[in-house]
């Protein structure tokens, strides 16, 4: 193609997604022809504005491996636009190491954020082949006049830098009573990775004393401690142990946090999922002898550093069951846009967890997170065969931003700063290129979208790939459409609907539940229903955020709800801002919305998700089950189970317009349907969840694909040690 015509292809991609993979077709040029002229032609992109394009040369730069190339890498570090630095840390992983970048590098380590996690990656790849001129460079930075914090992420990537010369600087840091304590915590959870260092048997007595002397920095030297021993041997154990994951919520089997924060419809899909799979008992008998059916789910999410010793001890006693392990992360919390920089404590306090398992089969990657970034490296390492669920996630973001112009090519680096995609959508296609299987969310369109969105073609090793819907527990659903017939069986929420003034007592209910985060569209929901006559036909019911201590991002929708409706006039207006409730509840209320609540709230009301994007959509279908009429983005899963203009309209949720008429459409049918004493419309709808998006479905669809790869992975063992089938 040569590397004009592939600078020509991003600028003429009539979209930013497809711009974004024509980006990777420069870079194929670039390693393919690193010439004089291929460098000029990079160079004079670099200084267009179409920031695609610029970025696209700089990871271009990277491809070539030529010393004039990586100079211009490293003079990018030092370049004014922070977007371009960013990447250039990033790209320069992907070179050898370059002695001129390194000072700068370091300065961007220190200075923390996604940046300094791209660049303590790329110095993380060079620690092999330049790991004691690496050594020489923290240390001396360390002298400098760095902050605690800064001090603490360069010594924490001191202890990537497996050279031995790292070990006597990190046991000064470790045991310095004078030094701050998040420089020492570094520094001993470090020394656990270091099972190799001279000397084991004396720093084990000095984390022995730290441990006997207690608090936080015993704790961490305790687990310290632990991933200095080698790991267990693997019990011999019937079925098979499949491990989830998702860092960012607080996950437990009550669901109690689900809606704050991250504890978004993963949290609970993961808990529900987790125990269907031990139910399954469909599994074939004679795959390489009995026990093949899931025994053992172990789902990982966040903790604090002392939960997370007391898991580990459950985690390796547990032959059979759904066990939870918690992976401390330092703050609990953190978001999941903030938490990039956590990547070397996720993936400590994976590895640390998955080895006390004594034996994984699979481990099923879900979200293109730090979590996932973590864990690939740790399935890596310890030979574990991955799932990866492929969803067009950031692509169908950066689709939606592009339609409404609030993304362009002009200002996509400032954004992506902000956003990541580049680095997400990269990580997609990693996650997905080394998975031993891979699973789709059913969409009307599924082979295109995934063709143009992420570059995957489906019907590429067809065998590897499965389509899955997600599912619900239905009989929670059954269970609060069943109590809804009686007084009393929602108090909470009868007490916030006794704030309203009287005459809106008589007006059905709009209700959203999910994240405070704008990909939900909740402030977006809240403008357009107080800015239109959608105000007068309902009241509105926001559940999902943590009220009393919010994240930066629901701190940020909460306040441009205010925008739209002033906090003090709330109630006067119709609002109801609940905050995240357990999913049972949330059920309950559900079913108030569709059934009423004498005296408070009209029949007849309905469901809204406003997302920018929604892969499937698992409170989408919790409403369906409960007979609600729905409103969902009309782009993604939705559209494979809501019937348009019947049990729902699909509409374009990022336009207020479109949206606010897909709102009173569907409280028109809501309206409808309670008028309709056979309650036909709730009946289709709860049937098509019964019959397609159950949990239950669920677990027995993944069942079979855990089994395969496990069973795969079983003879790419035989074979590579001569063991006989």
């Amino acid at each position: 193609m040569g590397t004009q015509m592939a600078i020509d292809r991003i600028a003429q991609a009539p979209t930013i997604v497809s711009a974004l993979r024509a980006a990777e077709e420069l870079a194929v040029e670039a390693g393919r022809d690193p010439g004089v002229r291929t460098l000029r032609l990079l160079t004079a992109a670099l200084a267009g504005d179409d920031d695609i394009i610029v970025l696209a040369a700089v990871h271009a730069l990277a491809e070539m491996q030529d010393a004039d190339a990586g100079a211009l890498l490293c003079e990018l570090l030092r370049d004014p636009r922070p977007w371009v630095r960013e990447h250039a840390a990033w790209a320069l992983g992907q070179s050898m190491p370059q002695t001129h970048a390194i000072a700068a590098l370091i300065r961007l380590v220190a200075g923390g954020g996604f940046t300094g996690m791209l660049a303590q990656q790329t110095l993380e790849k060079w620690s092999s082949p330049a790991g004691e001129t690496l050594v020489v460079a923290l240390e001396s930075a360390l002298l400098g006049g760095w902050d605690v914090a800064a001090r603490t992420r360069l010594v924490e990537t001191l202890g990537l830098v497996r050279h031995p010369s790292a070990d006597a600087p990190l046991r000064r840091f470790a045991f310095d009573t004078a030094e701050s304590d998040g420089v020492r915590e570094a520094a001993i959870a470090a020394l656990g990775q270091r099972a190799d260092a001279h000397g084991q048997s004396e720093l084990e007595r000095q984390l022995d004393a730290l441990v006997d002397a207690g608090g936080r920095l015993g704790d961490v030297a305790r687990l310290a401690l632990i991933d200095l021993d080698p790991p267990p041997a693997a019990a011999a154990r019937e079925g098979l142990t499949v491990a989830q994951l998702f860092l960012h919520a607080d996950i437990d089997p009550s669901l109690s946090s689900a809606g704050a924060g991250d504890n978004g419809g993963i949290a609970t899909l993961l808990v529900r999922l987790g125990d269907a799979l031990l139910s399954t008992d469909d599994a074939p008998a004679g795959l390489d002898g009995a026990g093949v059916a899931v025994t053992r789910v172990l789902t990982l999410s966040r903790g604090s550093v002392q939960a997370a010793s007391g898991d580990l001890l459950t985690v390796a006693g547990t032959a059979s069951g759904h066990v939870y392990g918690r992976v401390p992360l330092g703050t609990a919390s953190t978001g999941s846009a903030a938490a990039w920089p956590l990547r070397v404590a996720a993936r400590r306090g994976i590895r640390r967890l998955l080895r006390a398992a004594g034996r994984v089969d699979v481990l099923h990657l879900r979200m293109a997170d730090v979590g996932s970034l973590a864990a690939a490296d740790v399935a890596r390492e310890l030979g574990i065969p991955t799932v990866f669920t492929v969803a067009p996630d950031p692509h169908s973001v950066i689709a939606s931003m592009d339609r409404s112009g609030a993304l362009t090519r002009s200002g996509f680096g400032a954004v992506d700063q902000r956003e990541h995609f580049w680095f997400r959508t990269r990580l997609v296609q990693g996650l997905a290129a080394s998975a031993s299987h891979t699973v789709f969310f059913p969409r009307p369109e599924l082979a295109r979208d995934m063709r143009e969105l992420v570059g995957i073609e489906l019907d590429e090793h067809p065998d590897r790939r499965t389509v899955v819907a997600e599912g619900v527990d239905l009989e929670v659903i059954d269970r609060a459409v069943a109590a809804a017939a009686y007084p009393g069986a929602s108090p909470d929420l009868a007490e916030m609907l006794d704030a309203l003034p009287a005459e809106r007592r008589r007006l059905p209910l709009l209700l959203s539940v999910g994240r405070l985060h704008k990909v939900k569209g909740m402030a977006t929901l809240v403008a357009t229903w107080a800015g239109s006559a959608l105000s007068e036909r309902a009241n509105l019911l926001v559940v999902g955020g943590d009220l009393d201590s919010p994240s930066p991002d629901e701190r940020e929708q909460l306040d441009l709800i205010a925008q739209a409706v002033p906090e003090d006039a709330w109630s006067a207006r119709g609002l109801l801002i609940a905050g995240h409730r357990p999913n049972d509840v949330t059920a309950r209320w559900l079913a108030a919305a569709r059934l009423g609540m004498p005296g408070r709230a009209a029949p007849g009301g309905a469901y809204v998700c406003a997302s920018m994007k929604e892969e499937f959509g698992l409170a989408l279908l919790e409403a369906m089950a409960a007979g609600l009429v729905v409103v969902a983005p009309d782009g993604g899963g939705p559209a494979t189970y809501v019937l348009d203009g019947d049990t729902g309209f699909l509409t374009a949720t990022w336009d207020s317009a479109r949206l606010e008429e897909a709102v009173d459409a569907a409280l028109d049918r809501a309206a409808e349907a309670a008028a309709d004493s056979d309650g036909d419309l709730a009946r289709r709808a709860r049937r098509i969840v019964a019959d397609r998006f159950t949990i239950q479905a669920m677990a027995r669809a993944l069942a079979p694909v855990y089994r395969g790869v496990a069973a795969a992975e079983e003879e790419i063992v035989r074979a590579a040690t001569g063991i006989p089938a």
